[in-house]
């Protein structure tokens, strides 16, 4: 353990917590929305069919469900930096279901709505002659479709048994399925239709919504990476199966990145320009150049103390809410796992006031940029803690962590690693009564 004298603290943070912020602003932003397309609705008036009526509500929920998906994943750096990318997928995978409920909703509700004008008994062959006699339905037909299939490959049982690059490949049909639907709405949407101001709120909600995309998912990257010219300067191994990749570019002092946060990076060669990884950064930006650090966990990983000085490398974001914004207290814990280390090192950079810094791995050997983390302790006045052993018993079950920081309710807690000691962290946090807006963690798994 390195225990030196302590800095002088900071203020904490005070005011509305940006998280609150951008989290208020989003349910906000949809409850709004439901208010308009129920206006809208009921404007165009209910017919006398409550089963076709339920089924344009359902229909039109539907649509405002699927825009507000592509909101939550346009990667907007505002959204990103407040939220968190692992928190705004994870939004987005439970408004899919909503999505996926209310589309199935809507099909069901036509079908027994216009068998049961017709006086017939027979849904499906109702369906069916929509589709052969209606203008849009068949493309709505195949959207619902393509939804089905991309709701089942994002069930938890499927999604552990996919590799990501055919998940990712079966989610980007939901583009093919948003201009579907979105051709059916125009083709026979009475709500669409209805009214002027009614066309021209549909034609707003999803020109924002695709608008968001483009803007997040392209053109941002390929401004910021056209900008920067980045290239890796440096390849460091740290130890057997760890590895630092530096970078250098152009203007990095423009740049928007914190430390805490993560690039999806994609090193430009032959054999891997198609492959995009999440790495976070391992050092806190400093204006000349970036640095990574990586753990051989699988081929992308591994490949990389492979990679030569030049490369010209193509890297996505900065992502992330894992960042010193998100302050509330004066003093900070941060604690880190195995090779989650990385952003707590950068963090450690930029936190000011005390801070307790613990490390905990199986054996020392794995302490991967624990000499950095030592400077860095001595330098800044902080505390560390290097804890090993086995997962079992747990070294920081609840006595254990509060007798390392004894004052750890008073403090931010800033927590990275994998996934099994994070929970078991997290477990042992709420047990020490550490209050909820205290605690900062991502999930980086999800950043793909």
């Amino acid at each position: 353990m390195t225990t030196v004298q302590q800095s002088p603290p900071t203020p904490a943070a005070t005011g509305i917590r940006p998280k609150v912020v951008a989290r208020t602003g989003l349910y906000a932003l949809l409850a709004a929305n439901v208010a308009a397309v129920t206006y809208f609705a009921a404007d165009a008036g209910f017919g006398s069919n409550a089963l076709i009526v339920l089924a344009r509500f359902a229909g039109l929920y539907g649509a405002l469900f699927m825009a507000f998906q592509l909101l939550l994943v346009a990667r907007l750096p505002w959204l990103d930096r407040r939220i968190g990318m692992d928190r705004l997928t994870n939004w987005h995978r439970w408004t899919g279901f909503g999505l996926l409920w209310t589309l199935v909703g809507h099909v069901v509700f036509i079908a027994f709505g216009y068998a049961d004008l017709a006086g017939t008994m027979d849904p499906v062959n109702q369906l069916v002659n929509l589709a052969e006699t209606a203008e849009g339905v068949l493309r709505a037909v195949v959207a619902l479709v393509l939804i089905l299939v991309i709701g089942g490959a994002s069930a938890r049982w499927a999604r552990r048994r996919l590799a990501y690059e055919t998940w990712h490949f079966i989610h980007l049909y939901t583009y093919v399925a948003v201009v579907l639907a979105f051709t059916h709405q125009v083709a026979i949407g009475t709500t669409f239709t209805a009214s002027g101001a009614a066309t021209a709120y549909w034609y707003g909600v999803w020109g924002v919504a695709l608008g968001s995309v483009v803007l997040g998912r392209f053109v941002l990257p390929l401004w910021r990476n056209w900008r920067h010219q980045l290239r890796v300067s440096e390849v460091v191994p740290e130890s057997d199966n760890v590895v630092s990749v530096h970078i250098t570019g152009r203007d990095l002092d423009k740049m928007p990145a914190q430390a805490g946060q993560f690039f999806l990076w994609r090193f430009l060669t032959r054999d891997r320009w198609w492959q995009a990884n999440p790495f976070s950064l391992s050092a806190a930006p400093d204006g000349l150049r970036l640095r990574l650090t990586a753990k051989a966990a699988g081929d992308g990983s591994a490949g990389l103390r492979h990679i030569k000085p030049g490369t010209r490398v193509f890297a996505e974001g900065p992502y992330g809410a894992f960042t010193a914004l998100h302050r509330t207290r004066t003093d900070a814990l941060l604690i880190a796992g195995g090779v989650g280390v990385t952003p707590i090192r950068a963090l450690m950079e930029d936190l000011t006031g005390h801070a307790i810094v613990v490390y905990r791995v199986r054996d020392e050997r794995d302490a991967v940029l624990y000499d950095e983390l030592r400077d860095l302790a001595h330098a800044k006045g902080a505390e560390l803690h290097l804890v090993t052993g086995p997962p079992v018993p747990d070294r920081l079950a609840p006595r254990e962590l509060a007798a390392l920081v004894p004052d750890i309710a008073e403090r931010d807690v800033f927590l990275c690693g994998p996934p099994p000691m994070m929970n078991a962290v997290l477990g042992t946090l709420r047990e020490l009564d550490v209050p909820k807006p205290q605690i900062h963690f991502e999930r980086f798994s999800l950043a793909g």
